[in-house]
């Protein structure tokens, strides 16, 4: 694979756009001692229990409140906040420089702009650290005074995730808690300074692998990252708790499900999905799935031919 990068020399910071990136059509040639291997394998479990807990299933549902949604978006400012001081400070640190992509990922300032839209200019005193996000950042700020190699864990477990399933989280948040197009309260997930999320994620994922590192190393990033996933949970955990005290209406459930794009049409393309949620006794798929199976041309040449036949019958058994 060429990755080819335009940047300022010693520098991975990109003005005018953010990189430029050329990515080959061929799959990378990967081995399963590279760390990106090793990282995706060794954390399957963890993404699969994170991905699967209540509050991210009734979010991708649509099932998202307003305070949730602020409160989320708090305890993200306060880690981000711990990991890219951390990521600065260590920036020139051997495992650290290579990824160093202050212009294309970090999110703090992007996250400012959008506990400012919810809560105002006043937002920085009516905003604290939980119980249940303080475990994390103080996790972040030990390792980024003891042992710099581990923020390889954070910052890929984080990055990536927000340039995947955050997109995701985008259009279900913007559907549900009926957000502004123009993007007011998902700066979050507004990555302007990178044009190809494909490519850039296939960068970085290269200049994982390229670090140098022995495979003991490697393990005990794996394990910082399955402890990541950990701590994203107890942050789940807090939120859906506060969720059963707080009293708000249910928005109204947005159309999604796990790794595809939450329109209209991924409804229509999957009528899977459409027949297990009728399954459930939901109306609105079970109306989604009738309208699905009608303007599906081979279901309308069924229906003729049901039809045709039906009243051929009505006409012989009345004469």
């Amino acid at each position: 694979m060429d990755n080819n990068l335009t940047s300022e020399p010693k520098s991975n910071g990109v003005k005018k756009g953010g990189a430029r990136i050329i990515v080959d059509d061929d799959d990378e040639d990967l081995s399963p001692t590279d760390l990106s291997e090793m990282l995706a394998e060794g954390t399957k479990e963890a993404h699969d229990r994170a991905e699967n807990c209540q509050f991210v299933k009734d979010f991708l549902r649509g099932r998202i409140l307003r305070e949730l949604f602020k409160r989320g978006t708090t305890a993200l400012y306060f880690v981000y906040s711990a990991m890219e001081e951390e990521i600065e400070k260590n920036k020139d640190h051997a495992h650290i420089a290579p990824i160093y992509f202050p212009t294309e990922l970090h999110r703090r300032e992007a996250l400012a702009r959008d506990l400012e839209y919810f809560y105002g200019e006043d937002w920085e005193n009516q905003i604290r650290l939980s119980a249940g996000t303080k475990p994390y950042v103080d996790r972040i700020h030990e390792v980024g005074k003891e042992d710099p190699v581990l923020l390889v864990a954070h910052s890929y477990t984080r990055y990536m995730g927000d340039l995947s399933g955050g997109q995701i989280l985008k259009k279900v948040a913007q559907r549900a808690l009926k957000l502004p197009r123009t993007g007011e309260g998902l700066n979050f997930y507004q990555f302007e300074g990178i044009t190809s999320h494909r490519g850039f994620k296939q960068l970085y994922r290269s200049r994982i692998n390229e670090l140098e590192l022995d495979m003991e190393t490697k393990q005990r990033i794996v394990d910082e990252s399955n402890r990541t996933f950990g701590f994203n949970m107890m942050v789940f955990s807090e939120l859906e708790g506060i969720g059963n005290t707080v009293k708000e209406e249910v928005q109204e459930e947005g159309f999604g499900h796990s790794h595809a794009e939450v329109n209209q049409d991924d409804i229509n393309k999957c009528p899977y999905y459409a027949a297990k949620m009728a399954a459930t006794g939901n109306p609105t798929y079970a109306l989604q799935l009738a309208k699905m199976f009608v303007g599906h041309l081979p279901c309308q040449v069924a229906l003729a031919a049901c039809v045709a036949l039906f009243a051929g019958f009505t006409a012989w058994y009345l004469l």
